[in-house]
């Protein structure tokens, strides 16, 4: 848990939540059916997964609990909603005022039904954050442009250690790559997917 704890207090959701938002715009309808590197989700699937993970870890910032934080995340393929260009912007605002305030990173709190604390939900919801906005970028050809402290503290959740063992149910086995590759290619890697991913693969 240490390792989660020293980097809290620099995080910040927004320049992660602000590359997801940057996307919509790029993303066609056309585009919806498309395949992502999450082999069961199409993009619509995606962004549907999106926005349930921000309303989801805005409430647990909140501690507003209730079936939005306590829907285990394989409950089944989420729906993406006909309004979600207008709907997923303005709810990213709100994920990320949430964990502004002081009191959702105190005591425990709860997201995907599981109890954790609440520094540690923060940093689940920034990966998850920076992973589907690679996801989203990747899918639908546009260029992710990841912010070195958001992907820092990604790459740190994600490595394993004593302190901190891989969460194996979630992710993939790790895809090898260069020690000096660029690090938004480690944290990706890191993840299990491949930063070479491209649609049709």
């Amino acid at each position: 848990m240490d390792t989660y704890t020293e980097t809290t207090p620099t995080i910040d959701l927004e320049p992660a939540a602000r590359q997801i938002a940057a996307l919509l715009d790029g993303i066609g309808d056309q585009q919806l059916d498309g395949p992502t590197p999450c082999p069961e989700y199409a993009v619509r699937e995606l962004l549907a997964h999106v926005a349930g993970l921000s309303t989801a870890f805005r409430d647990a910032a909140r501690k507003d609990f209730g079936p939005t934080t306590d829907t285990p995340a394989d409950a089944g393929l989420p729906v993406l909603g006909e309004d979600w260009r207008e709907t997923l912007p303005p709810l990213l605002d709100e994920l990320v005022t949430a964990w502004r305030d002081p009191a959702a990173r105190q005591g425990m709190t709860r997201a995907g039904s599981v109890d954790l604390p609440g520094e540690v939900a923060l940093l689940v919801a920034l990966d998850e954050l920076v992973i589907h906005g690679w996801d989203l970028a990747r899918s639908t050809g546009q260029k992710y442009e990841g912010d070195e402290a958001s992907l820092r503290a990604s790459l740190a959740m994600l490595t394993p250690s004593d302190g901190n063992p891989r969460p194996d149910s979630i992710f993939g086995p790790p895809v090898k790559v260069p020690d000096d590759a660029p690090l938004v290619d480690r944290t990706i890697a890191m993840s299990g997917r491949r930063p070479d991913w491209e649609p049709g693969d």
